[in-house]
């Protein structure tokens, strides 16, 4: 005898449920006739050292493959860059009805005069062109620069000694420079304090000065040593690279001297009073 069964509703659930799974993991596809080139912010303010990135999204909307290429025109020495998926490209292949993300990245220049300038960027095909006219805000320039009043980077020590050693932070940008933090890179052992360790503003054009005490451990061999010093904020750096010469104390010399001395009188004792026998 033949066993019966019959198809349950969970059946056909499940029969129509898996390959509306398949569908809703595939990417969408939107083919309208449209293309577009469109950005999240238009807009953006920033220093002429600074990166103005832009996150844009470009729609194939064209029933038929298409390569987008992209062109712009920027003032004289700006440099721009398109990104997709983490690598820098000129051109895109895009399927019909795909949309993809692309970060455009606009550098300016070092000498760019602060004010609104204008980005025109274009994704060209064959047959169409999409325009994205975007805006750079020049706000101004982050500098700084970490030196000593005289220039001179070089210092002589003695072993086991204290030096003070005057520097100086430098504001050469046209916007302000906050919460400036100084640290240093010193031979093992070497120890370095800092008067002000932090400086909370500096004005442009304006510079203050540093005093590190550095501490030299004892018994530090006589020869020359690198130390450098760094000041940092969020906008940059800027590090002064010194020349340490470390010389023995004139005690120390003397000590040694002594010794030398007690050595051979202590020779020619020996050889007298039993050199004879």
């Amino acid at each position: 005898m033949l066993a019966k069964f019959s198809l349950t509703p969970l059946f056909f659930l499940f029969l129509f449920a898996c390959p509306l799974a398949l569908c809703a993991q595939s990417p969408a596809v939107n083919i309208d006739g449209k293309s577009g080139f469109t950005a999240k912010l238009m807009n953006i303010e920033a220093a002429t050292n600074e990166i103005f990135r832009y996150n844009a999204s470009l729609h194939n909307g064209s029933g038929k493959p298409a390569v987008f290429e992209f062109k712009t025109n920027l003032p004289i020495g700006w440099m721009i860059s398109y990104k997709v998926d983490g690598s820098q490209v000129t051109s895109l292949n895009m399927d019909p009805g795909s949309t993809r993300d692309v970060s455009i990245e606009v550098n300016a220049t070092a000498s760019t005069v602060p004010g609104k300038y204008k980005l025109p960027v274009k994704a060209i095909t064959a047959a169409d062109t999409l325009s994205l006219n975007l805006e750079a805000v020049v706000k101004g320039s982050y500098g700084i620069t970490l030196t000593t009043p005289t220039g001179k980077l070089s210092e002589e020590l003695t072993s086991g000694s204290h030096k003070e050693i005057h520097l100086e932070v430098k504001n050469t940008g046209t916007l302000p420079l906050n919460d400036i933090e100084l640290s240093s890179q010193l031979p093992s052992n070497w120890e370095a304090t800092f008067e002000p360790s932090k400086v909370k503003q500096l004005e442009p054009g304006k510079n203050i000065a540093i005093t590190a005490k550095l501490k030299v451990p004892d018994k530090t061999i006589a020869g020359d040593y690198a130390a450098t010093f760094t000041a940092t904020n969020s906008n940059g750096n800027s590090q002064a690279a010194f020349r340490m010469v470390v010389t023995t104390s004139l005690l120390s010399g003397w000590i040694g001297i002594l010794v030398i001395l007690a050595a051979i009188s202590l020779v020619y004792y020996l050889i007298r009073k039993y050199g004879r026998r």
